[in-house]
């Protein structure tokens, strides 16, 4: 009976192949099966190969040999399938457009279409099934074609319900339920396939062969199923994220030099920051909500988990692949970042509860610190976070900045040639270069401005028995810095010191204030030998500035702060090498308090300074009064201030005398006349911010000077001109400064007609009632003040920019000083100095007016004019 149905597979139909018994079917599988394989191969009509598809499957299949099913089935069948399932791939998304509920015969064809399409998925499914089966342990080159057509599949499928809502636009209830069957299918489908990949075996001591590669093409299809089911289905999304990792991982011996180690980082972190976002998003959303709703919160919850599994897969595949991952650094470093300018203390943070701010910090960011440990002996890693072309925008730069400060936490801890790798400038001649971690801390710092000023508040350290404090930016990064100093390695030394000195010479002055703050740490937890020998290297830097500038303003602070932690027996060293009684030496005793000496020391130091002192001034006053003799006076009557404020209470009866008669005659060679008058030239050239912050303070203290009668109508509307000018100014700082400069001069002068004309414009007269009266004030919001910050900051650094770029064009062998001054501040100095120039002539033609000339004038006169024909020659 059964020998009289075993005829041709041509002669009978499909339906009652599928009837045949298990006997049957394996005996006849020799001549039945390439029949049918033929039919297949050679049948472009869509249903009539599915048909043939499932009779193979489900009746001829399980009688193949298992070592034969690539070359006897997979390879004969399945390339044709894949071609079909995109033909009508395409069918749909061509004749999409038609559908409507009135055109019966479109909806009738992509339904059918769709039917189809379910049908094939659920061939492969029996395909992968069997296999999974028949099999303890898979090799990859015996169905070398199946997973490769599944996973085309799949991913077609999965793009084309992605992209439903577009394709079928409104009319997408029309087939919603045939594209749910599809989706379920196919997530089906990839279950099977995950679960068959997970019984392959590859030979560990196999270099490179074929398995390798294509399971390599594996792992990166299904990465590239990840990108397209990322926010349909979250739960299939991470579980294909696991198999991933998994794979990856159960196989590393052999597929850790073949994978795109790159690729698989990358969409890694793009999922992370999705999550993450999508995370804030909804707590954002019931911060805002007026009622905690109990289903938000529940997905909030189910989001954040994502957030977490997605970091702690990151955390694993970087520790078993961290060799591999040198070109991924940046990549890292970046999403590090990213997450923490959307996060508290950032001003670009998404503004949310504090207790879901905790839940995220607890179960999230927990995760990017032993990311950072695992990163941190990399150099790779190094050299993205300290490179020196780093250019980060405005919402990174606090981000870099506390990531610097957990580095600093972290390598006390790590051996000493990691810490030189982080501390060190890199040799090299590559083309991007390293700076050293605190020169990197420091630049980062001062790109903070707007964090600083507001400013942000971070967790402080917990201390015993005491409740946890929040701190400032500043204080937060000066303690860890100070911690890290303290652990600093003795080999380092060298690059700590100079990365502190040119943080204290930085013309940001909050920079160089924390510079200094580390330094006086450092003064107090080194050794009194260490300190003494600071303040020698400092002493004899100040004496080298070639002139004033902020550089040495910055280090007479530092000095004058670090001579307070100078043990008794250094200080007395310290003035026998830079003895008050030489006259060269009181450039530095106008910047030391005479408070941090002892009783003898003080007594001794101010006695040397108020004899030398007032010697110079009788010295000046006898000779022939030269504009070059102003300069070492100024010097010696600012050491003579330092030692009237400072040691007052030290200076006895004839000192005081000494000093008084000094001043007295010195006082008639300021001739307010003339410094008025240069104030106002001054003014037309548009000098830069710090003259004219001067021009102030000497203006407040006019208030309290009666101008004799002779004299008023030559200085009381320079006056008024000048008070008008910067009373008018727009630069926020120096209008601050000039209303309340122009409110003491109108407090304290007895020339009343004079206060009306300095405020002539009505502009000007609303801005100074308002001043007064204490109105006129934005009373901002929270949020409003850190809008105003952020725009601030954007406008500073533009500014900040475009100065560095100026001064980057200095070559590097000139001293820092001079590279400080780009080209406009230069012609600004020369603007300054002829107007200084132009003041003398004036003032001494004013003298000549009132008395006749001292015999020397005229021999001095003819040397400037001399030296005026000198410069003209060399223009």
């Amino acid at each position: 009976m059964a020998q009289e149905r075993a005829v041709s597979p041509g002669a009978l139909a499909l339906d009652e192949l599928s009837g045949w018994p298990e006997e049957l079917c394996r005996r006849e599988l020799p001549s039945v099966l390439p029949r049918l394989l033929s039919m297949c191969q050679h049948s472009d009509n869509w249903i009539e190969h599915i048909q043939i598809l499932k009779v193979i499957v489900k009746m001829f299949l399980p009688h193949v040999d298992h070592l034969t099913l690539e070359q006897t089935f997979f390879s004969q069948v399945l390339p044709k399938t894949v071609k079909l399932f995109d033909e009508m791939i395409n069918d749909l998304t061509s004749q999409a457009k038609e559908l409507s509920s009135q055109n019966l015969e479109i909806q009738t064809t992509l339904r059918n279409i769709l039917q189809i399409m379910v049908q094939v998925l659920g061939a492969l499914t029996g395909c992968v099934q069997h296999v999974c089966a028949s099999q303890e342990s898979i090799i990859l080159e015996n169905i070398h074609s199946l997973p490769f057509s599944v996973l085309h599949v799949i991913k077609s499928t999965f793009v084309h319900c992605k992209n439903s809502e577009s394709v079928y636009s409104g009319r997408l209830h029309l087939v919603s339920d045939l594209l749910q069957a599809l989706f379920k299918e196919a997530y089906s489908l990839q279950k099977q396939l995950m679960e068959l990949l997970d019984m392959v075996h590859m030979d560990p001591s196999a270099d490179e062969n074929d398995d390798i590669l294509s399971m390599v093409v594996v792992i990166h299809s299904l990465l590239d199923i990840c990108s397209v089911i990322s926010s349909m289905d979250h739960a299939f999304h991470a579980n294909t994220w696991k198999f991933i990792i998994k794979q990856s991982l159960k196989h590393q011996s052999v597929l850790k030099s073949q994978l795109k180690h790159k690729d698989i980082i990358t969409s890694l972190c793009d999922d992370i920051l999705f999550s993450f976002h999508s995370c804030l998003q909804l707590a954002e959303q019931m911060t805002q909500a007026d009622t905690q709703d109990n289903t938000d919160y529940r997905l909030f919850q189910k989001t954040l988990k994502l957030c977490r599994f997605f970091a702690n897969s990151l955390l694993h595949y970087t520790k078993e692949f961290l060799p591999f991952l040198s070109d991924s650094c940046c990549t890292l470093h970046q999403l590090y970042l990213q997450i923490h300018s959307k996060f508290p203390p950032s001003l670009y943070a998404t503004r949310i509860l504090k207790a879901q701010q905790e839940e995220i910090a607890g179960a999230f960011l927990v995760t990017l610190d032993p990311l950072i440990s695992q990163l941190l002996t990399f150099q790779p890693f190094v050299q993205a976070v300290l490179d020196s072309k780093l250019d980060l925008p405005c919402e990174l730069q606090l981000p870099q900045c506390l990531l610097l400060v957990v580095v600093m936490d972290k390598l006390p801890s790590l051996p000493e040639d990691v810490q030189t790798l982080w501390c060190t400038e890199n040799q090299s001649s590559e083309a991007t270069t390293r700076i050293p971690l605190l020169k990197a801390m420091f630049y980062s710092f001062e790109q903070c401005s707007g964090e600083l000023s507001l400013p942000v508040h971070l967790r402080g350290v917990p201390t015993k028995g005491q409740a946890e404090v929040a701190v400032t930016l500043y204080q937060h990064v000066c303690v860890h810095l100070c911690t890290f100093i303290a652990t600093f390695h003795p080999s380092l030394f060298p690059e700590l010191d100079a990365a502190l000195l040119n943080a204290v010479l930085s013309a940001n002055m909050i920079t160089s204030l924390l510079a200094m703050d580390a330094w006086c740490f450092l003064a107090r937890y080194g050794t009194a030998e260490l300190c003494a020998h600071h303040v020698t290297i400092l002493a004899h830097l100040i004496k080298s500035c070639p002139g004033e500038c902020y550089q040495l303003i910055n280090l007479s602070v530092l000095l004058r702060r670090l001579f307070f932690f100078m043990a008794p027996s250094h200080q007395v060293e310290f003035i026998q090498k830079f003895s008050p009684k030489e006259v060269e030496n009181l450039r530095l005793w106008q910047y030391i308090s005479f408070q941090a000496l002892s009783a003898e020391l003080k007594r001794q130091t101010t006695e040397e300074v108020a004899t030398v002192g007032t010697a110079q001034c009788r010295e000046w006053l006898s000779s022939s009064h030269t504009l070059g003799d102003l300069e070492s006076l100024n010097t010696v009557l600012s050491s003579l201030l330092a030692l009237c404020h400072s040691a007052g209470e030290a200076l006895d009866v004839r000192q005081q005398t000494a000093i008084m008669e000094a001043g007295s005659q010195l006082w008639p060679f300021l001739n307010i006349k003339q410094v008025v008058t240069l104030q106002t030239s001054l003014l037309k050239f548009e000098p830069p911010d710090h003259v004219r912050l001067a021009m102030l303070d000497f203006l407040s203290t006019l208030g309290k000077l009666f101008i004799p009668q002779a004299i008023q109508d030559k200085i009381l509307p320079n006056l008024s001109c000048i008070f008008a000018l910067l009373l008018s100014e727009r630069n926020w700082l120096i209008e601050q400064h000039a209303l309340e400069a122009f409110t003491l001069f109108a407090e304290g002068t007895n020339h009343e007609d004079i206060v009306p004309q300095c405020i002539s414009s009505e502009e000007t007269k609303n801005k100074v009632v308002c001043f007064l009266e204490k109105t006129g004030f934005i009373d901002e919001t929270e949020v409003a003040k850190v809008e105003r910050v952020k725009q601030e900051k954007v406008l500073f650094w533009e500014r900040f920019a475009k100065v560095t770029t100026e001064e980057s064009k200095w070559p590097p062998s000139q001293p820092y000083a001079q590279r400080a001054h780009p080209e406009l501040l230069l012609e600004e100095e020369y603007r300054s100095a002829l107007l200084a120039a132009a003041g003398a002539v004036e003032a001494t033609e004013s003298l000549l007016q009132k008395a006749p000339a001292p015999p020397w004038l005229l021999m001095e006169m003819e040397a400037l004019q001399e030296r005026i024909e000198k410069l003209k020659r060399m223009l």
